[in-house]
C-alpha cells in the first residue's frame, strides 16, 4: 500500500488539527477549574483580628472607664484589675453606652447593669466579656475569641 505524497500531508494537517484541538480543549478545562476555584477563595478577609493589643496598662488610670470605639469595647481599670466588656448589645448589635449605674442602649432601650447582666429587655443575653492578658512587651492584650465570666480580673 503506498502513500501518495498529497494524502500523506493532509493525515498530517488533520493529525495537527486533532492536536491543537486537544490543547484547546484542555486550556479551556484548566481556566474553568481554576476561575471556579478561585471564586471559592474569598479575596480578603474582613473581620479584624481577634486578639489585639490596646496599649500599655499605664495609659489606662485607676478607676477610668475606657471606650474604644473602633473595637467597641469598655475597658475597666479597678482596684481588683482590669477588664473589658464589650460595647455590642446582645439584641440586634447597637453600641450601648455607659449610663447610670450600667450600659444602655440607645437603639431599642435595653438596660445592663455594671456586671453587663441583662437588667430590661429586649436584650435576650448578656453583654460579652473578653479575656485580657499581658503581651510579653507588658501591654494589655484583649482576646474577643474568648469570653469570661463577669468575675474575671487581670491584675497588672
Amino acid at each position: 500500500m503506498s502513500v501518495t505524497p498529497d494524502r500523506a500531508a493532509d493525515g498530517a494537517n488533520r493529525r495537527q488539527f486533532f492536536l491543537a484541538g486537544v490543547v484547546a480543549l484542555g486550556v479551556s478545562v484548566t481556566g474553568f477549574v481554576a476561575s471556579t476555584l478561585r471564586f471559592l477563595v474569598p479575596n480578603v478577609l474582613y473581620e479584624p483580628p481577634g486578639r489585639f493589643t490596646i496599649g500599655n496598662p499605664a495609659d489606662f488610670p485607676p478607676g477610668s472607664v475606657t471606650f474604644l470605639e473602633d473595637r467597641r469595647l469598655f475597658v475597666f481599670n479597678t482596684a481588683e484589675g482590669f477588664y473589658g466588656v464589650s460595647s455590642v448589645c446582645t439584641h440586634l448589635g447597637c453600641n450601648v453606652k455607659r449610663g447610670g449605674p450600667g450600659f444602655q442602649c440607645p437603639c431599642h432601650g435595653s438596660q445592663f447593669d455594671d456586671s453587663g447582666r441583662v437588667a430590661r429587655g429586649p436584650a435576650p443575653t448578656p453583654l460579652a466579656w473578653y479575656a485580657l492578658s499581658l503581651s510579653a512587651r507588658g501591654e494589655l492584650v484583649v482576646d474577643v475569641d474568648r469570653t469570661v465570666g463577669p468575675d474575671f480580673r487581670l491584675r497588672v
